[in-house]
Protein backbone atom coordinates (compact mmCIF):
# COMPACT_ATOMS: atom_id res chain seq x y z
CA UNK A 1 0.00 0.00 0.00
CA UNK A 2 2.87 2.34 0.72
CA UNK A 3 4.44 2.15 -2.79
CA UNK A 4 1.22 3.13 -4.64
CA UNK A 5 0.74 6.00 -2.20
CA UNK A 6 4.20 7.38 -2.97
CA UNK A 7 3.56 6.86 -6.67
CA UNK A 8 0.36 8.91 -6.60
CA UNK A 9 2.00 11.64 -4.53
CA UNK A 10 4.77 11.94 -7.13
CA UNK A 11 2.30 11.91 -10.03
CA UNK A 12 0.17 14.56 -8.33
CA UNK A 13 3.23 16.75 -7.83
CA UNK A 14 4.23 16.35 -11.46
CA UNK A 15 0.69 17.13 -12.59
CA UNK A 16 0.78 20.31 -10.50
CA UNK A 17 4.20 21.38 -11.78
CA UNK A 18 3.56 20.82 -15.50
CA UNK A 19 0.99 23.64 -15.90
CA UNK A 20 3.29 26.04 -14.01
CA UNK A 21 6.23 25.07 -16.22
CA UNK A 22 4.09 25.32 -19.35
CA UNK A 23 2.88 28.80 -18.37
CA UNK A 24 6.45 29.86 -17.63
CA UNK A 25 7.63 28.69 -21.06
CA UNK A 26 4.67 30.29 -22.84
CA UNK A 27 5.39 33.58 -21.10
CA UNK A 28 9.14 33.38 -21.80
CA UNK A 29 8.91 32.29 -25.43
CA UNK A 30 5.85 34.23 -26.61
CA UNK A 31 3.80 36.45 -24.28
CA UNK A 32 6.66 38.50 -22.79
CA UNK A 33 8.55 39.08 -26.08
CA UNK A 34 5.35 40.16 -27.83
CA UNK A 35 4.43 42.46 -24.94
CA UNK A 36 7.85 44.17 -25.07
CA UNK A 37 7.63 44.45 -28.84
CA UNK A 38 4.18 46.06 -28.64
CA UNK A 39 5.40 48.63 -26.09
CA UNK A 40 8.26 49.73 -28.38
CA UNK A 41 6.18 49.84 -31.56
CA UNK A 42 3.65 52.06 -29.75
CA UNK A 43 6.49 54.55 -29.16
CA UNK A 44 7.51 54.68 -32.82
CA UNK A 45 10.35 52.16 -32.90
CA UNK A 46 10.51 49.68 -35.76
CA UNK A 47 12.07 46.29 -36.32
CA UNK A 48 11.42 42.77 -37.54
CA UNK A 49 8.49 41.10 -35.76
CA UNK A 50 9.29 38.50 -33.13
CA UNK A 51 9.06 34.90 -34.30
CA UNK A 52 8.66 31.96 -31.94
CA UNK A 53 11.96 30.28 -31.07
CA UNK A 54 13.86 31.98 -33.87
CA UNK A 55 14.01 35.68 -32.97
CA UNK A 56 15.85 37.27 -35.91
CA UNK A 57 17.45 33.96 -36.86
CA UNK A 58 16.60 34.41 -40.54
CA UNK A 59 18.32 37.79 -40.51
CA UNK A 60 21.32 36.32 -38.69
CA UNK A 61 21.58 33.57 -41.32
CA UNK A 62 21.40 36.21 -44.03
CA UNK A 63 24.12 38.21 -42.33
CA UNK A 64 26.28 35.10 -42.03
CA UNK A 65 25.89 34.54 -45.78
CA UNK A 66 26.83 38.17 -46.46
CA UNK A 67 29.89 37.83 -44.22
CA UNK A 68 31.04 34.73 -46.06
CA UNK A 69 30.57 36.46 -49.43
CA UNK A 70 32.50 39.51 -48.21
CA UNK A 71 35.34 37.30 -47.01
CA UNK A 72 35.52 35.48 -50.34
CA UNK A 73 35.45 38.77 -52.26
CA UNK A 74 38.06 40.95 -50.63
CA UNK A 75 37.21 44.66 -50.72
CA UNK A 76 39.90 47.16 -51.55
CA UNK A 77 41.06 49.82 -49.12
CA UNK A 78 39.61 52.78 -51.02
CA UNK A 79 40.73 56.36 -50.52
CA UNK A 80 37.09 57.40 -50.32
CA UNK A 81 36.02 54.57 -48.05
CA UNK A 82 38.69 53.48 -45.57
CA UNK A 83 36.08 52.32 -43.06
CA UNK A 84 35.60 48.57 -42.61
CA UNK A 85 32.49 46.89 -43.95
CA UNK A 86 30.99 44.83 -41.16
CA UNK A 87 27.81 42.77 -41.51
CA UNK A 88 25.71 42.06 -38.42
CA UNK A 89 22.02 42.09 -37.41
CA UNK A 90 22.37 45.53 -35.81
CA UNK A 91 23.87 47.06 -38.96
CA UNK A 92 21.23 45.51 -41.20
CA UNK A 93 18.45 46.61 -38.82
CA UNK A 94 19.58 50.24 -39.00
CA UNK A 95 19.85 50.04 -42.80
CA UNK A 96 16.31 48.69 -43.02
CA UNK A 97 14.47 50.55 -40.25
CA UNK A 98 16.60 53.59 -39.44
CA UNK A 99 18.25 54.64 -36.20
CA UNK A 100 15.07 54.32 -34.08
CA UNK A 101 14.86 50.57 -34.31
CA UNK A 102 15.12 47.25 -32.50
CA UNK A 103 16.17 43.69 -33.31
CA UNK A 104 15.88 40.24 -31.78
CA UNK A 105 18.56 37.85 -30.51
CA UNK A 106 16.53 34.80 -29.63
CA UNK A 107 14.06 36.03 -27.01
CA UNK A 108 16.21 39.09 -26.17
CA UNK A 109 14.90 42.40 -27.50
CA UNK A 110 17.66 44.90 -28.32
CA UNK A 111 16.93 48.60 -28.73
CA UNK A 112 19.46 50.44 -30.91
CA UNK A 113 20.83 53.69 -29.43
CA UNK A 114 22.79 56.07 -31.70
CA UNK A 115 21.98 59.55 -30.36
CA UNK A 116 25.05 61.03 -28.57
CA UNK A 117 22.89 62.48 -25.78
CA UNK A 118 21.31 59.10 -25.05
CA UNK A 119 24.66 57.33 -25.40
CA UNK A 120 26.10 59.67 -22.79
CA UNK A 121 23.27 58.84 -20.38
CA UNK A 122 23.61 55.08 -20.89
CA UNK A 123 27.40 55.03 -20.42
CA UNK A 124 27.46 57.47 -17.50
CA UNK A 125 24.75 55.79 -15.41
CA UNK A 126 26.30 52.37 -14.84
CA UNK A 127 23.86 51.40 -12.09
CA UNK A 128 20.81 52.07 -14.25
CA UNK A 129 22.37 50.43 -17.31
CA UNK A 130 24.41 47.42 -16.12
CA UNK A 131 26.47 45.28 -18.48
CA UNK A 132 24.76 42.50 -20.38
CA UNK A 133 25.36 39.06 -18.89
CA UNK A 134 27.04 36.50 -21.12
CA UNK A 135 25.51 33.11 -21.93
CA UNK A 136 28.57 31.42 -23.41
CA UNK A 137 30.48 29.68 -20.55
CA UNK A 138 33.82 30.15 -22.34
CA UNK A 139 33.13 33.83 -22.97
CA UNK A 140 32.24 34.17 -19.27
CA UNK A 141 35.62 32.67 -18.43
CA UNK A 142 37.35 35.33 -20.52
CA UNK A 143 35.29 38.33 -19.44
CA UNK A 144 35.74 38.10 -15.69
CA UNK A 145 37.37 40.52 -13.31
CA UNK A 146 36.78 44.24 -13.60
CA UNK A 147 34.99 43.87 -16.96
CA UNK A 148 32.17 41.81 -15.45
CA UNK A 149 31.69 43.30 -11.98
CA UNK A 150 28.96 45.70 -10.93
CA UNK A 151 28.30 47.96 -7.92
CA UNK A 152 30.57 47.90 -4.88
CA UNK A 153 32.72 45.03 -6.10
CA UNK A 154 33.48 46.90 -9.33
CA UNK A 155 34.32 50.07 -7.36
CA UNK A 156 36.65 48.16 -5.02
CA UNK A 157 38.56 46.44 -7.81
CA UNK A 158 38.80 49.63 -9.86
CA UNK A 159 40.32 51.42 -6.87
CA UNK A 160 42.84 48.61 -6.30
CA UNK A 161 43.91 48.41 -9.96
CA UNK A 162 44.07 52.17 -10.65
CA UNK A 163 47.62 52.66 -9.23
CA UNK A 164 49.03 50.24 -11.82
CA UNK A 165 48.07 52.76 -14.52
CA UNK A 166 49.15 55.95 -12.76
CA UNK A 167 51.60 58.21 -14.59
CA UNK A 168 54.70 57.13 -12.68
CA UNK A 169 53.97 53.44 -13.18
CA UNK A 170 53.29 54.07 -16.87
CA UNK A 171 56.71 55.71 -17.19
CA UNK A 172 58.20 52.58 -15.68
CA UNK A 173 56.68 50.49 -18.46
CA UNK A 174 58.60 52.27 -21.23
CA UNK A 175 61.71 50.03 -21.10
CA UNK A 176 59.52 46.93 -21.55
CA UNK A 177 57.78 48.47 -24.57
CA UNK A 178 61.10 49.57 -26.09
CA UNK A 179 62.71 46.17 -25.54
CA UNK A 180 59.80 44.28 -27.11
CA UNK A 181 59.70 46.60 -30.12
CA UNK A 182 63.49 46.45 -30.54
CA UNK A 183 63.30 42.65 -30.64
CA UNK A 184 60.66 42.78 -33.40
CA UNK A 185 62.60 45.32 -35.46
CA UNK A 186 65.78 43.25 -35.15
CA UNK A 187 63.86 40.19 -36.33
CA UNK A 188 62.51 42.07 -39.36
CA UNK A 189 65.96 43.40 -40.24
CA UNK A 190 67.30 39.84 -40.00
CA UNK A 191 64.65 38.65 -42.46
CA UNK A 192 65.46 41.58 -44.71
CA UNK A 193 69.21 40.81 -44.60
CA UNK A 194 68.68 37.15 -45.49
CA UNK A 195 66.13 37.72 -48.26
CA UNK A 196 67.21 40.88 -50.05
CA UNK A 197 70.28 42.90 -51.00
CA UNK A 198 68.41 46.18 -51.44
CA UNK A 199 67.01 46.50 -47.90
CA UNK A 200 63.47 45.53 -48.90
CA UNK A 201 61.27 42.59 -47.97
CA UNK A 202 57.63 41.59 -47.64
CA UNK A 203 56.35 40.47 -44.22
CA UNK A 204 52.92 39.65 -42.84
CA UNK A 205 53.23 42.02 -39.88
CA UNK A 206 50.08 40.80 -38.09
CA UNK A 207 51.68 37.80 -36.30
CA UNK A 208 54.71 39.89 -35.34
CA UNK A 209 52.58 42.68 -33.89
CA UNK A 210 50.60 40.13 -31.90
CA UNK A 211 53.83 38.68 -30.53
CA UNK A 212 55.09 42.16 -29.65
CA UNK A 213 51.96 43.05 -27.69
CA UNK A 214 52.01 39.70 -25.88
CA UNK A 215 55.66 40.09 -24.97
CA UNK A 216 55.19 43.66 -23.73
CA UNK A 217 52.16 42.72 -21.62
CA UNK A 218 53.98 39.73 -20.16
CA UNK A 219 56.80 42.04 -19.05
CA UNK A 220 54.55 44.78 -17.69
CA UNK A 221 52.19 42.32 -15.98
CA UNK A 222 54.69 39.93 -14.44
CA UNK A 223 58.09 41.64 -14.64
CA UNK A 224 60.86 39.08 -14.28
CA UNK A 225 58.29 36.28 -14.59
CA UNK A 226 57.30 37.32 -18.12
CA UNK A 227 58.80 34.17 -19.69
CA UNK A 228 56.33 32.11 -17.68
CA UNK A 229 53.59 34.57 -18.57
CA UNK A 230 54.09 34.04 -22.31
CA UNK A 231 52.94 30.43 -21.88
CA UNK A 232 49.56 31.77 -20.80
CA UNK A 233 49.10 33.43 -24.18
CA UNK A 234 49.29 30.12 -25.96
CA UNK A 235 46.54 28.82 -23.71
CA UNK A 236 44.46 31.95 -24.33
CA UNK A 237 44.95 31.57 -28.06
CA UNK A 238 43.72 27.98 -28.01
CA UNK A 239 40.77 28.89 -25.81
CA UNK A 240 39.89 31.80 -28.09
CA UNK A 241 39.79 29.44 -31.05
CA UNK A 242 37.42 27.16 -29.15
CA UNK A 243 35.08 30.12 -28.51
CA UNK A 244 34.75 30.65 -32.24
CA UNK A 245 34.16 26.98 -33.01
CA UNK A 246 31.50 26.56 -30.30
CA UNK A 247 29.42 29.72 -30.82
CA UNK A 248 26.66 27.70 -32.49
CA UNK A 249 26.04 25.89 -29.19
CA UNK A 250 25.63 29.04 -27.07
CA UNK A 251 21.87 28.62 -26.70
CA UNK A 252 22.06 24.89 -25.88
CA UNK A 253 22.92 24.89 -22.13
CA UNK A 254 23.17 21.11 -21.83
CA UNK A 255 25.91 21.00 -24.48
CA UNK A 256 28.47 22.45 -22.09
CA UNK A 257 27.85 19.55 -19.70
CA UNK A 258 28.47 16.81 -22.25
CA UNK A 259 31.83 14.94 -22.04
CA UNK A 260 32.85 15.80 -25.60
CA UNK A 261 36.49 16.04 -26.69
CA UNK A 262 36.11 19.81 -27.06
CA UNK A 263 34.66 20.26 -23.58
CA UNK A 264 37.42 18.12 -22.07
CA UNK A 265 40.02 20.25 -23.87
CA UNK A 266 38.36 23.45 -22.62
CA UNK A 267 38.44 22.22 -19.02
CA UNK A 268 42.10 21.20 -19.30
CA UNK A 269 43.13 24.58 -20.78
CA UNK A 270 41.26 26.46 -18.03
CA UNK A 271 42.88 24.28 -15.37
CA UNK A 272 46.37 24.72 -16.86
CA UNK A 273 45.92 28.48 -17.13
CA UNK A 274 44.72 28.76 -13.54
CA UNK A 275 47.64 26.67 -12.29
CA UNK A 276 50.17 28.75 -14.26
CA UNK A 277 48.83 32.05 -12.96
CA UNK A 278 48.51 30.73 -9.42
CA UNK A 279 52.11 29.50 -9.54
CA UNK A 280 53.41 32.91 -10.60
CA UNK A 281 51.36 34.64 -7.91
CA UNK A 282 52.51 32.27 -5.17
CA UNK A 283 56.17 32.81 -6.12
CA UNK A 284 55.70 36.57 -5.93
CA UNK A 285 53.93 36.35 -2.56
CA UNK A 286 56.71 34.16 -1.19
CA UNK A 287 59.37 36.58 -2.39
CA UNK A 288 57.43 39.47 -0.89
CA UNK A 289 57.30 37.74 2.50
CA UNK A 290 61.04 37.12 2.31
CA UNK A 291 61.61 40.86 2.18
CA UNK A 292 62.17 41.35 -1.55
CA UNK A 293 61.19 44.74 -2.98
CA UNK A 294 57.67 44.95 -4.39
CA UNK A 295 57.63 45.11 -8.17
CA UNK A 296 55.96 48.00 -9.99
CA UNK A 297 54.32 45.68 -12.53
CA UNK A 298 50.60 44.91 -12.52
CA UNK A 299 50.94 41.80 -10.37
CA UNK A 300 53.03 43.63 -7.76
CA UNK A 301 50.51 46.46 -7.64
CA UNK A 302 47.58 44.08 -7.23
CA UNK A 303 49.24 42.09 -4.46
CA UNK A 304 50.44 45.15 -2.58
CA UNK A 305 47.10 46.97 -2.84
CA UNK A 306 44.89 43.97 -2.15
CA UNK A 307 47.02 43.03 0.86
CA UNK A 308 46.55 39.28 0.65
CA UNK A 309 47.80 37.39 3.72
CA UNK A 310 48.28 33.78 4.69
CA UNK A 311 47.17 32.81 8.15
CA UNK A 312 47.71 29.27 9.39
CA UNK A 313 46.80 26.72 6.74
CA UNK A 314 44.09 28.83 5.07
CA UNK A 315 44.32 31.78 2.69
CA UNK A 316 42.60 34.78 4.23
CA UNK A 317 42.12 38.31 2.95
CA UNK A 318 41.36 41.67 4.46
CA UNK A 319 38.05 43.29 3.67
CA UNK A 320 39.69 45.79 1.30
CA UNK A 321 41.64 43.18 -0.65
CA UNK A 322 41.26 40.50 -3.29
CA UNK A 323 41.37 36.75 -3.09
CA UNK A 324 44.00 34.87 -5.06
CA UNK A 325 41.24 33.82 -7.45
CA UNK A 326 40.29 37.45 -8.05
CA UNK A 327 43.92 38.41 -8.71
CA UNK A 328 44.11 35.58 -11.25
CA UNK A 329 40.94 36.85 -12.97
CA UNK A 330 42.30 40.41 -13.21
CA UNK A 331 45.64 39.21 -14.63
CA UNK A 332 43.86 37.01 -17.16
CA UNK A 333 41.62 39.89 -18.23
CA UNK A 334 44.62 42.22 -18.59
CA UNK A 335 46.33 39.62 -20.76
CA UNK A 336 43.37 39.18 -23.07
CA UNK A 337 42.02 42.73 -23.32
CA UNK A 338 45.44 44.37 -23.42
CA UNK A 339 46.93 42.07 -26.01
CA UNK A 340 43.94 42.17 -28.34
CA UNK A 341 43.46 45.95 -28.14
CA UNK A 342 47.13 46.85 -28.61
CA UNK A 343 47.69 44.38 -31.47
CA UNK A 344 44.56 45.61 -33.30
CA UNK A 345 45.55 49.27 -33.02
CA UNK A 346 49.08 48.51 -34.21
CA UNK A 347 48.07 46.49 -37.26
CA UNK A 348 45.37 48.89 -38.49
CA UNK A 349 47.67 51.87 -37.99
CA UNK A 350 50.37 50.17 -40.02
CA UNK A 351 47.89 49.24 -42.76
CA UNK A 352 46.50 52.78 -43.02
CA UNK A 353 49.91 54.46 -42.93
CA UNK A 354 51.04 52.05 -45.64
CA UNK A 355 48.02 53.04 -47.72
CA UNK A 356 48.42 56.78 -47.09
CA UNK A 357 52.16 57.55 -47.51
CA UNK A 358 51.65 61.29 -47.07
CA UNK A 359 50.54 60.73 -43.46
CA UNK A 360 53.31 58.20 -42.92
CA UNK A 361 55.85 60.80 -43.98
CA UNK A 362 54.29 63.54 -41.81
CA UNK A 363 54.43 61.23 -38.79
CA UNK A 364 58.04 60.24 -39.56
CA UNK A 365 59.15 63.87 -39.86
CA UNK A 366 57.63 64.58 -36.45
CA UNK A 367 59.25 61.55 -34.81
CA UNK A 368 62.68 62.41 -36.22
CA UNK A 369 62.28 66.02 -35.15
CA UNK A 370 61.43 65.01 -31.57
CA UNK A 371 63.74 61.99 -31.09
CA UNK A 372 66.13 61.86 -34.01
CA UNK A 373 67.42 58.29 -33.98
CA UNK A 374 67.40 58.09 -30.18
CA UNK A 375 65.19 55.80 -28.11
CA UNK A 376 61.79 57.47 -27.48
CA UNK A 377 61.31 58.95 -24.01
CA UNK A 378 58.14 59.76 -22.09
CA UNK A 379 58.45 63.55 -22.36
CA UNK A 380 58.90 63.36 -26.13
CA UNK A 381 55.94 61.05 -26.56
CA UNK A 382 53.66 63.69 -25.06
CA UNK A 383 54.73 66.11 -27.83
CA UNK A 384 53.80 63.81 -30.75
CA UNK A 385 50.82 65.70 -32.17
CA UNK A 386 50.69 64.12 -35.66
CA UNK A 387 51.16 60.56 -34.33
CA UNK A 388 48.37 61.19 -31.81
CA UNK A 389 46.08 62.47 -34.58
CA UNK A 390 46.78 59.33 -36.63
CA UNK A 391 46.11 56.98 -33.70
CA UNK A 392 42.84 58.77 -32.87
CA UNK A 393 41.67 58.45 -36.47
CA UNK A 394 42.60 54.77 -36.65
CA UNK A 395 40.60 54.14 -33.45
CA UNK A 396 37.66 56.00 -34.98
CA UNK A 397 37.68 53.91 -38.14
CA UNK A 398 38.77 50.63 -36.53
CA UNK A 399 37.77 50.52 -32.85
CA UNK A 400 38.65 47.20 -31.17
CA UNK A 401 35.00 46.59 -30.15
CA UNK A 402 32.20 47.31 -32.62
CA UNK A 403 29.21 47.28 -30.23
CA UNK A 404 28.46 48.07 -26.58
CA UNK A 405 25.61 46.20 -24.89
CA UNK A 406 23.70 46.91 -21.69
CA UNK A 407 20.71 45.19 -20.02
CA UNK A 408 17.84 46.83 -18.13
CA UNK A 409 16.84 45.38 -14.78
CA UNK A 410 14.16 48.03 -14.16
CA UNK A 411 11.92 50.36 -16.17
CA UNK A 412 13.90 53.35 -17.47
CA UNK A 413 13.07 56.56 -19.28
CA UNK A 414 15.72 57.24 -21.95
CA UNK A 415 15.15 60.39 -23.96
CA UNK A 416 11.59 60.20 -25.26
CA UNK A 417 11.40 56.42 -24.93
CA UNK A 418 10.14 54.44 -21.94
CA UNK A 419 12.11 51.20 -21.80
CA UNK A 420 10.70 48.29 -19.76
CA UNK A 421 12.84 45.98 -17.65
CA UNK A 422 14.18 43.06 -19.64
CA UNK A 423 15.04 45.10 -22.73
CA UNK A 424 18.67 45.15 -23.89
CA UNK A 425 20.42 48.23 -25.25
CA UNK A 426 22.86 48.02 -28.16
CA UNK A 427 25.14 50.92 -29.03
CA UNK A 428 26.65 50.36 -32.51
CA UNK A 429 29.99 51.98 -31.70
CA UNK A 430 31.37 51.38 -35.19
CA UNK A 431 28.37 52.97 -36.93
CA UNK A 432 28.40 55.99 -34.60
CA UNK A 433 32.10 56.48 -35.43
CA UNK A 434 31.23 56.42 -39.14
CA UNK A 435 28.01 58.45 -39.02
CA UNK A 436 27.92 61.12 -41.75
CA UNK A 437 25.49 63.22 -39.68
CA UNK A 438 28.13 63.46 -36.94
CA UNK A 439 31.47 63.44 -38.79
CA UNK A 440 30.54 64.96 -42.15
CA UNK A 441 30.73 63.71 -45.72
CA UNK A 442 34.23 62.28 -45.22
CA UNK A 443 33.15 60.15 -42.24
CA UNK A 444 34.42 56.95 -43.87
CA UNK A 445 37.68 58.42 -45.11
CA UNK A 446 41.05 58.35 -43.34
CA UNK A 447 41.55 61.97 -42.31
CA UNK A 448 43.61 62.45 -39.12
CA UNK A 449 43.38 66.21 -39.64
CA UNK A 450 39.93 66.13 -38.02
CA UNK A 451 41.73 65.57 -34.67
CA UNK A 452 44.22 68.43 -35.17
CA UNK A 453 42.66 70.38 -32.28
CA UNK A 454 41.96 67.37 -30.06
CA UNK A 455 39.09 64.98 -29.50
CA UNK A 456 36.77 67.47 -27.79
CA UNK A 457 36.95 69.84 -30.75
CA UNK A 458 36.49 67.04 -33.29
CA UNK A 459 33.40 65.70 -31.51
CA UNK A 460 32.03 69.17 -30.63
CA UNK A 461 31.70 67.94 -27.06
CA UNK A 462 29.35 65.08 -27.99
CA UNK A 463 29.74 61.47 -26.89
CA UNK A 464 30.27 60.14 -30.41
CA UNK A 465 33.87 58.91 -30.14
CA UNK A 466 34.46 56.21 -27.54
CA UNK A 467 36.85 53.47 -28.77
CA UNK A 468 37.61 52.60 -25.11
CA UNK A 469 34.07 53.12 -23.83
CA UNK A 470 33.02 56.20 -21.86
CA UNK A 471 31.94 57.24 -18.38
CA UNK A 472 32.84 55.43 -15.14
CA UNK A 473 33.52 52.16 -16.97
CA UNK A 474 35.92 53.63 -19.52
CA UNK A 475 38.77 51.19 -20.18
CA UNK A 476 41.29 51.47 -17.35
CA UNK A 477 44.13 50.53 -19.71
CA UNK A 478 43.51 53.07 -22.49
CA UNK A 479 46.63 55.11 -21.65
CA UNK A 480 48.64 51.87 -21.62
CA UNK A 481 47.44 51.11 -25.16
CA UNK A 482 48.16 54.60 -26.53
CA UNK A 483 51.58 54.80 -24.86
CA UNK A 484 52.69 51.46 -26.30
CA UNK A 485 51.37 52.39 -29.75
CA UNK A 486 53.28 55.70 -29.71
CA UNK A 487 56.54 53.95 -28.80
CA UNK A 488 56.11 51.23 -31.41
CA UNK A 489 55.36 53.64 -34.24
CA UNK A 490 58.10 56.04 -33.23
CA UNK A 491 60.61 53.20 -33.50
CA UNK A 492 59.09 51.77 -36.69
CA UNK A 493 59.11 55.15 -38.42
CA UNK A 494 62.73 55.65 -37.37
CA UNK A 495 63.75 52.39 -39.06
CA UNK A 496 61.40 51.69 -41.99
CA UNK A 497 59.14 53.09 -44.63
CA UNK A 498 56.41 50.71 -45.71
CA UNK A 499 53.66 50.12 -48.26
CA UNK A 500 50.84 47.63 -48.73
CA UNK A 501 51.75 44.46 -50.59
CA UNK A 502 49.75 43.73 -53.78
CA UNK A 503 48.72 40.50 -52.03
CA UNK A 504 47.02 42.37 -49.17
CA UNK A 505 43.32 41.44 -48.93
CA UNK A 506 41.28 43.96 -46.96
CA UNK A 507 38.80 41.87 -44.98
CA UNK A 508 38.24 43.31 -41.47
CA UNK A 509 36.58 40.63 -39.37
CA UNK A 510 35.03 40.75 -35.92
CA UNK A 511 36.30 37.91 -33.73
CA UNK A 512 36.81 38.98 -30.14
CA UNK A 513 37.87 42.32 -31.64
CA UNK A 514 38.13 43.87 -35.13
CA UNK A 515 41.03 42.08 -36.88
CA UNK A 516 42.42 41.53 -40.41
CA UNK A 517 40.97 38.24 -41.67
CA UNK A 518 43.90 37.45 -43.98
CA UNK A 519 46.72 39.13 -42.08
CA UNK A 520 48.59 42.25 -43.17
CA UNK A 521 51.37 41.65 -45.74
CA UNK A 522 53.49 44.81 -45.88
CA UNK A 523 56.53 45.68 -48.00
CA UNK A 524 59.23 47.12 -45.70
CA UNK A 525 62.04 49.41 -46.86
CA UNK A 526 64.98 49.86 -44.51
CA UNK A 527 65.88 53.52 -43.99
CA UNK A 528 69.50 52.98 -42.95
Amino acid sequence: MEVPTIFWVVMTAIAAVIPIWAWHMLNKLWLRPKRLEKLLIAQGLRGDPYKLLSGDNSKQMYMLKMQQEAKSKSTGLSKDDAAPRIFSPIHETINQYGKNSFFWDGTKLHVVITDPVEIKEVLSKMNDFPKQKLNNPIAKYFMTGLASYEGEKWAKHRKIINPAFHLENMKGMLPAFVESCHDMISKWKGIMFNSSLDGTCEIDVWPSLQDLSRDAISKTAFGSSYAEGTKIFELLKRLGYLILTTQRYTNIPIWWLLPTTTNKTIKKIKRDMHNSLEGIIEKRKKAWKNGETTKDDLLGTLLQASNIETQGQENMKKTNGMTTKEVIEECRLFYLAGQETVADLLVWTMVLLAKYPEWQERAREEVLQVFGNQIPNFEGLTRLKVVTMVLNEVLRLYPPATNINRALEKDIKLGNISLPAGVHISIPLLLVHHDHDIWGDDAKEFNPERFSEGIAKATKGKVCYFPFGWGPRICIGQNFVILEAKIVFSMLLQNFSFELSPTYAHVPTTLLTLQPKHGAPIILHRLY
